[in-house]
């Protein structure tokens, strides 16, 4: 899979290769900082698959939490572009897509902090956390 996108203002641009790890909604209240309150849809990839090709996004990393991802956002506009895991994968969020259309989730994760306004596509695979 190869696909392009950005943020808001156009400042950060990225080029993402490779086989998608995980395609779905997280529903963890974390995400629900990051997005303002919806679950978060992304596709998971290897990182070095993903080059930016305009502008450099900020980053952020909390230190207060065992086993942290390190957030990517546009230092301009505040876009979130998407998240570092473990130094391996970026879980980059649909919405900065050139086109999110081509994106359907697979699973749906950390359902335990589920909102009663969020919205599971059904018939996905639900887990409370993150499956083994």
């Amino acid at each position: 899979m190869i696909f392009e996108g950005g943020c808001y203002c156009g400042s950060v641009r990225y080029r993402a290769e490779g086989e998608p790890v995980l395609e779905g909604q997280c529903h963890c209240r974390e995400c629900q900082y990051i997005t303002g309150g919806e679950p978060n849809t992304f596709i998971a990839l290897p990182l070095d698959g993903v080059t930016y090709t305009k502008g450099n996004p900020a980053s952020f990393t909390r230190t207060d939490v065992p086993n942290p991802v390190t957030r990517r956002f546009c230092s301009s506009c505040g876009t979130a572009i998407g998240s570092e895991i473990r130094g391996s994968l970026m879980a980059i969020k649909v919405g900065t897509m050139d086109e999110p259309a081509c994106f359907s989730p697979k699973v749906a994760i950390f359902t335990i902090d589920k909102q009663p306004f969020h919205m599971i596509p059904e018939g996905i695979p639900s887990f409370e956390r993150m499956p083994g």
